[in-house]
């Protein structure tokens, strides 16, 4: 069953009461360039059910899209300790909704303005518009960061701090290509490859140790 983000909304209404109206008013081409927006738009916010693989002892993907780098932190604040990043690069055709990775607490949010380089650039994730969320759980922390590329001018951030996240909840999306990155510690088993394509809630990316 497909359903549509709630961010979806306005702009249907816009583009489909365009389509409409253009219709009526016998414009030769408008209406035909309005259901096109309308169907696309309907297509970029889908937000299709999932049977999310649940596990204490793993990481689902927080997003659709591709594994574009898997590299080692030194040290990450957050995680207090050397850590594991695995990148994930969402183009427009991947559904944008982004899930919790682990199940737990909302411990840490933030936000910072950026440039809005193409998500796929190894630098766009130290210098473009990102949100993160810390989620602190029964095997430790994670971090999610949603990162926007040259097309994405929006991240949707519905968690905040002190929600309970359920491991594949829905807590935000990114409009427009993306890329979303998860934060590990280094203990952790990375279980996908780079180029390996991935499904928000559904594909296992780590697994933590006992």
């Amino acid at each position: 069953m497909f359903l549509f983000a709630g961010e979806a909304w306005p702009y249907l209404l816009i583009f489909g009461g365009a389509t409409v109206v253009t219709w009526l008013l016998c414009w030769c081409v408008a209406p035909y360039v309005f259901l096109i927006l309308t169907l696309f738009t309907a297509f970029f916010f889908r937000d299709p059910y999932r049977k999310v693989t649940l596990g204490a002892g793993h990481a689902v993907s927080p997003a659709d899209g591709k594994v574009q780098a898997i590299e080692d932190i030194d040290h990450d604040e957050f995680i207090g300790g050397p850590a594991k990043k695995i990148s994930i690069f969402l183009s427009i055709f991947n559904v944008h909704i982004n899930r919790a990775p682990t199940a737990g607490k909302v411990v840490y949010k933030s936000y910072r303005a950026g440039k809005m380089l193409p998500a796929y650039k190894s630098h766009a994730s130290d210098e473009n518009e990102r949100a993160t969320i810390g989620i602190e759980g029964s095997y430790g922390r994670v971090l999610v960061h949603q990162i926007t590329g040259l097309i994405a001018r929006r991240i949707v951030t519905n968690a905040n701090v002190g929600d309970n996240l359920k491991q594949g909840e829905r807590f935000g999306l990114i409009k427009f290509g993306s890329c979303t990155e998860l934060i590990i510690p280094a203990s952790a088993e990375v279980t996908v490859a780079l180029g390996d394509k991935v499904k928000g809630g559904v594909s296992v990316i780590a697994r933590f140790a006992k």
